[in-house]
């Protein structure tokens, strides 16, 4: 149940049956010189919308935006602060419980670092502040690299890479433009540095060679899977 395309009585209708709501987090960021700017969105939301076709689910329209610092200076990448970030999905979980809504997945597309503690953050004192409510935060990259290391053929790959070349090859091909070579960031351990891009000139993280549709398709579907777990084990019981 995609919540955009919704009417207020469908959603009321759903209501019966449903009370849980997936958030897809994305990002508006570089994903070198082949993929688009929203690839972390677009994965994110098409994982929901396949679980929802297999298990009673609200699908929230997408956040696009993110907290990007290691590509922050890479032409392309808008990035909000990890308190607007956190804001946002204090927000939005509190009108769905309003509405009635108990269980809560929120699923980003974008991994980074700060940009995944702001909403795991966020979930904790979520769960303080509403009484009975689940929640879940989960990144659609660990949930694809864990449910299929057989296919992948680059260890390591995390950005731009195989995996989310193949992902977005499949779900969708037009906005792919070639590729881009093989790269592997050597940030100095430790060190905060100013012009990241400099250690980082290309924007990838892996080898967008190894990709193919056919992965893609697989990958989606994995973590469609993983998600529909996510929604049996949130509703199961309070957590």
């Amino acid at each position: 149940m995609l919540l955009e395309e919704m009417t207020m009585n469908e959603f009321a209708e759903g209501r019966k049956s449903c009370r849980t709501a997936y958030i897809p987090f994305g990002s508006v960021e570089e994903h070198g010189s082949h993929l688009p700017l929203s690839t972390d969105t677009i994965e994110a939301y098409e994982v929901g919308k396949r679980a929802a076709e297999r298990i009673p689910l609200f699908v929230a329209p997408p956040v696009h935006y993110g907290c990007c610092r290691s590509t922050s200076l890479h032409p392309g990448t808008v990035s909000i602060t990890t308190a607007t970030l956190k804001a946002l999905f204090k927000d939005i979980v509190r009108s769905l419980h309003a509405h009635g809504l108990m269980n809560f997945i929120a699923l980003t597309g974008h991994a980074g670092g700060s940009h995944r503690m702001a909403l795991q953050d966020a979930g904790e004192e979520l769960l303080l502040e509403i009484a009975g409510i689940n929640m879940a935060v989960v990144t659609e990259y660990d949930l694809a690299k864990d449910s299929a290391a057989h296919l992948l053929e680059t260890p390591g790959d995390a950005h731009a890479g195989e995996i989310e070349t193949s992902r977005i090859m499949h779900s969708h091909p037009h906005l792919v433009k070639g590729s881009s070579p093989e790269e592997w960031p050597a940030f100095p351990p430790g060190i905060l540095v100013r012009d990241k891009r400099s250690f980082w000139p290309g924007g990838v993280w892996g080898d967008p060679s190894k990709a193919s549709a056919e992965k893609g398709r697989i990958l989606e579907s994995l973590v469609a899977d993983k998600v529909v777990e996510l929604v049996k084990a949130l509703e199961s019981r309070r957590w």
